[in-house]
């Protein structure tokens, strides 16, 4: 299990305020990188306290866990609740899977406002549009060159998951398009 409560978050002092949108770190929180076959799902869910989303591109949000289908066989598990994925899916017996703890790759930026959206539209080609991104709606995509899984929480509030090592340009490149957004 990752200690985030110790490790420091690396935009920890940063926040940004413009006409519009809000720029800011998400709480410390734990991830993994899971692998499994439909057929595991169930009992994967059962396990956490999750619903896990089936279709790629969808998510599923309960209890401080967040799940993001991000592939045919493959999400990105968040939890916020510290509550220990990976001993409770030690527990998912008979089935095949992966469950990669990647919280000290990962971190998150949460981009929230009337023009949140148009702020990632600077640098993500993906057509965030509601009727193209309803609120739930997630993707494996690019923000200014770096990879990132974008989920949106509700019409006007989104979620970047990124590496760690990238997190100061994601974060530059939001800065600069918030300014003239």
């Amino acid at each position: 299990m990752a200690d985030t409560a110790q490790r420091t978050h690396p935009l920890h002092d940063r926040m940004h305020g413009a006409s519009g949108v809000l720029i800011e770190p998400c709480a410390p929180a734990e991830r993994f990188s899971l692998r499994a076959a439909a057929n595991v799902l169930a009992p994967i869910g059962s396990a956490i306290g999750l619903t896990m989303p089936e279709k790629i591109r969808t998510s599923a949000i309960a209890n401080g866990k967040t799940a993001l289908c991000i592939g045919p066989d493959e999400w990105l598990v968040i939890d916020e609740s510290g509550s220990d994925i990976a001993k409770a899916l030690a527990g998912v017996e008979g089935h095949l899977l992966s469950c990669v703890d990647i919280s000290h790759r990962n971190t998150a930026i949460r981009v929230s406002g009337p023009k949140a959206a148009t702020v990632l539209a600077s640098g993500c080609p993906q057509d965030l549009r509601d009727r193209a991104f309803p609120v739930g709606t997630c993707a494996r995509t690019i923000y200014g060159k770096a990879e990132i899984a974008l989920l949106r929480e509700s019409r006007d509030v989104w979620r970047i998951e990124c590496w760690r090592s990238f997190s100061d340009h994601v974060w530059k490149f939001l800065v600069d398009a918030a300014k003239s957004a």
